[in-house]
């Protein structure tokens, strides 16, 4: 009895999921480099958003993300429990560039539902300062790398416990 019980709440918790991601999707940007700055830029800026616990303000960084970073991290991503992140997760990494803290570039991981399976369905964008997409989608470097870190969603620099 109880067995049937597990099995039974474990499908309705699975049913729940699938209902509700497309409706949580419904109010994010859709995969493409202009919606998704325009929602991280003027939707819900990323400058107020929060950062990771344990990944706080400007930090040493490592390429190809420039010499120093800062990672905000959207409600939906601060909030998920633990891999895998809420669909809607988006991570924004400022990228500067030598000891003057010059702004270089910005790097973004969304959770995007149903946009790439087999690589946690992340959708990447990196972007010059003022908002030009120089590569977005599923880029082979940003998959190779984050992808050592698919236990943890492929995020790289905040660890869930």
């Amino acid at each position: 009895m109880v067995k049937k019980i597990l099995i039974v709440s474990v499908f309705i918790a699975l049913a729940i999921c699938l209902v509700s991601a497309p409706v949580i999707m419904a109010e994010m940007p859709s995969a493409d480099p202009v919606s998704l700055w325009s929602y991280i830029t003027k939707d819900s800026p990323y400058s107020k958003w929060s950062y990771w616990p344990d990944h706080q303000g400007m930090q040493l960084s490592r390429a190809p993300h420039g010499t120093l970073h800062r990672v905000y991290v959207n409600d939906r991503a601060l909030n998920s429990a633990g891999p895998p992140l809420q669909y809607g997760s988006i991570e924004v990494m400022e990228n500067y560039q030598g000891e003057s803290e010059e702004l270089n570039n910005i790097t973004v991981m969304y959770k995007a539902y149903g946009y790439n399976p087999l690589d946690g369905d992340w959708y990447w964008a990196k972007y010059t300062p003022d908002g030009k997409a120089i590569s977005h989608g599923k880029p082979r470097s940003c998959i190779g790398c984050h992808g050592t870190r698919a236990k943890n969603d492929f995020v790289v620099v905040h660890e869930f416990k």
